[in-house]
């Protein structure tokens, strides 16, 4: 299994519709190293999902249940999309500042390449994180 986070601005998706929707194809990426994160997602990988923009904050956890398939967003063969579910909300919000200040978290995308939309974690990084914000995964 790998490990992941995905970004979005609350304003335009946010946790609670995500909750709502329960599943949806993740769209919009059109940076290819994030389009190329996406292709390695492998169903059953466990996902972050983080407000950018607005809160910077990781709002819960996700599970890819489609790998990689043309984004039907747009006409150009180029860009993917996966589908993500829902697994749990954080039971604590986790912010930037929060990451930031952890020695373990200090190389990962969020820090070194805050542009990237989709980035990959290690196991003990993405437990870190839940450890973090006091979240389990049933």
């Amino acid at each position: 299994m790998n490990y992941w986070l995905v970004k979005q601005e609350p304003t335009k998706y946010s946790w609670d519709q995500f909750i709502q929707d329960k599943e949806t194809f993740w769209d919009g990426v059109r940076n290819y190293q994030a389009r190329n994160n996406l292709k390695e997602m492998k169903k059953g990988d466990q996902v972050l999902f983080y407000h950018s923009v607005v809160g910077k904050e990781i709002m819960g956890v996700a599970k890819v249940t489609k790998e990689a398939y043309p984004d039907p967003t747009t006409d150009d063969d180029r860009w993917v999309v996966v589908n993500l579910k829902t697994v749990v909300a954080m039971k604590n919000t986790v912010t930037l500042e929060d990451i930031k200040a952890h020695p373990e978290l200090q190389s990962i995308a969020l820090v070194k390449q805050s542009r990237l939309s989709v980035s990959p974690l290690t196991k003990k990084e993405f437990q870190t994180i839940l450890k973090m914000g006091e979240t389990k995964i049933k």
